[in-house]
């Protein structure tokens, strides 16, 4: 595993409470700590809560092949869709996309590597 480098310098400024109560919140959606994701943000020149910003048109890639899934499988399953249900999940939907795309642009050493089953065949 890598180390990151040594951090010996420090940067501060001041914000107000609601700020960084808007500052808390980005950082912990984003599963950092708020001097993590700040220094994200400003290295990076952007928003590390919301990556799909630099390409809106994934997350609606993302949203329209989520609708499909969720609405093609219980129609093939034999199951009726009611209009309550669609709507539930249109708002699913739009909470998801964004951090889905999100996720899906992070570089891959920042991905969390997924465990290959173990057993079978060889």
């Amino acid at each position: 595993m890598v180390k990151p480098p040594l951090r010996t310098k420090s940067i501060g400024f001041k914000v107000s409470e609601e700020e960084y109560a808007q500052l808390e919140t980005a950082a912990q959606a984003d599963g950092r700590t708020l001097g993590e994701w700040c220094r994200e943000v400003i290295l990076r020149g952007g928003s590390a809560s919301n990556a799909a910003a630099h390409d809106p048109a994934l997350a609606e890639i993302i949203g329209v092949r989520l609708l499909l899934v969720n609405v093609l499988g219980p129609v093939a399953a034999g199951e009726k869709v009611t209009p309550e249900k669609f709507n539930q999940m249109l708002d699913q939907i739009s909470e998801a996309k964004h951090q889905l795309a999100a996720k899906l642009q992070q570089p891959a050493s920042e991905k969390p590597q997924r465990e290959k089953p173990s057993g079978g065949k060889r």
